[in-house]
């Protein structure tokens, strides 16, 4: 027994209503805040944000009992742009039956009210077909091209029949000139088995692109791979490497002791390149991603000037439950003519949420917070060394009258 017109119509009317509720729902900064950053207290986007239409047949006849015909699963891992003063995500929209694709959500304010455009982004395909595709980073290069290379997945044909779970994984590039038209670029050609996680530099290298790489012999297992790489291509029309220099490397007992790789963009300041990257270390109940700030010379890329000890930022609370849990990564972030920078993370590879923060507070923080000295003694001694300092401040400030203060 089908629904009455009737029906149909007013439980159609429902979920409209419902679903712009949470389009319009205003985000509220979570205060108080740790001085670095501050979160928001809902996701910028989550499944429900999904457009309906691309969910349901509205049409009675051939939707009687008014179905959801395509299920929508997670969006998350977006590449991140300011453009024409709207900002945009590249969402990795992932639906029930398991494959990603990208899509566009659109805010006017970078914080809520994000709507997806209408339809999906359609990616123009090469000899071989994607699996599947995520993971975008967008470049606004010097060249004039915003590039979005990403992640795509095909299966590993090497391997029994009796596996279906052995894949490969490249970088895929494409390039517009107005986000809304991609053309489709060969993938990059590398030495590695293995390349995710690669990330284009927005400016010339020696008059070449300049790419983060991670080369890896596995696509779970690093091998003797593993750590974020610099590399150098004459052209991203056909884009080959020759050799990949390792820049940060992994490394034992850190959060980056399983793997770790360049998320967004770098963000060029007048002291050097910031860098947000995501480490991944092994625990009990399984991998555990975070992400970590590093800067780089502004003269020499590959020369990384300052990298503050430990996560920069991990999953608290409800961020830490999805479909894989105790993750956090962030391949997006806009940094604004103000200062302001939003950084779009997700969740446990099922949400996607924004932190605040600016250049000034981020220079802080990779300039005065202590690098890791990789044993415990050296990091009792960094909390006495602060400690001390606190008691100096304590005993100088009941020393001196309130009035001495300018208070």
């Amino acid at each position: 027994m089908s629904l009455s017109i009737t029906d149909f119509e007013a439980k159609k009317t429902a979920l409209m209503k419902q679903h712009e509720a949470l389009l319009v729902q205003k985000n509220e900064a979570v205060w108080p805040d740790n001085g670095v950053f501050t979160r928001f207290r809902h996701p910028v986007l989550t499944a429900a944000h999904a457009p309906l239409t691309w969910q349901y047949d509205f049409d009675p006849h051939t939707n009687p009992f008014l179905m959801q015909r395509i299920g929508i699963n997670a969006t998350f891992n977006a590449g991140a742009i300011k453009w024409e003063g709207r900002y945009l995500l590249m969402v990795r929209v992932e639906a029930t039956d398991r494959k990603s694709f990208f899509a566009i959500a659109e805010s006017p304010n970078g914080i809520d009210n994000f709507r997806f455009w209408k339809y999906p982004i359609s990616i123009p395909q090469i000899e071989e077909p994607d699996t599947n595709v995520y993971d975008v980073r967008l470049t606004s290069h010097q060249d004039g091209w915003v590039y979005g290379l990403f992640c795509t997945e095909r299966r590993d044909t090497t391997v029994p029949e009796s596996d279906q779970s052995a894949a490969i994984a490249q970088c895929g590039i494409m390039r517009s000139r107005d986000i809304v038209h991609w053309e489709r670029l060969p993938d990059l050609k590398t030495k590695s088995p293995q390349q995710r996680n690669v990330v284009l530099h927005p400016e010339f290298v020696d008059g070449k692109y300049a790419l983060y790489t991670r080369p890896q012999d596995g696509f779970i297992e690093t091998g003797k791979g593993g750590g974020i790489a610099f590399a150098l291509t004459h052209s991203m029309e056909n884009a080959i490497v020759d050799e990949e220099l390792l820049i940060h490397a992994k490394k034992y007992h850190t959060v980056y002791e399983a793997k770790n790789g360049q998320g967004p963009t770098p963000l060029k300041t007048a002291e050097g390149w910031l860098h947000l990257a995501h480490g991944v270390r092994h625990t009990a109940a399984g991998l555990r991603y975070v992400l970590y700030l590093f800067m780089t010379d502004l003269a020499d890329v590959t020369k990384i000037t300052h990298k503050p000890a430990g996560y920069f930022l991990a999953p608290e609370g409800d961020e830490r439950i999805g479909d894989v849990s105790n993750v956090v990564f962030c391949n997006g972030w806009v940094a604004d003519d103000d200062g302001k920078v939003y950084i779009y993370y997700a969740s446990s590879d099922t949400r996607m949420h924004v932190a605040l923060s600016s250049i000034a507070q981020l220079l802080d923080y990779v300039k005065n917070t202590p690098e890791d000295g990789f044993y415990s003694a050296l990091s009792v001694e960094k909390i006495k060394k602060l400690t001390e300092k606190n008691e100096r401040i304590e005993r100088q400030d009941k020393a001196v009258p309130a009035q001495g203060r300018g208070i």
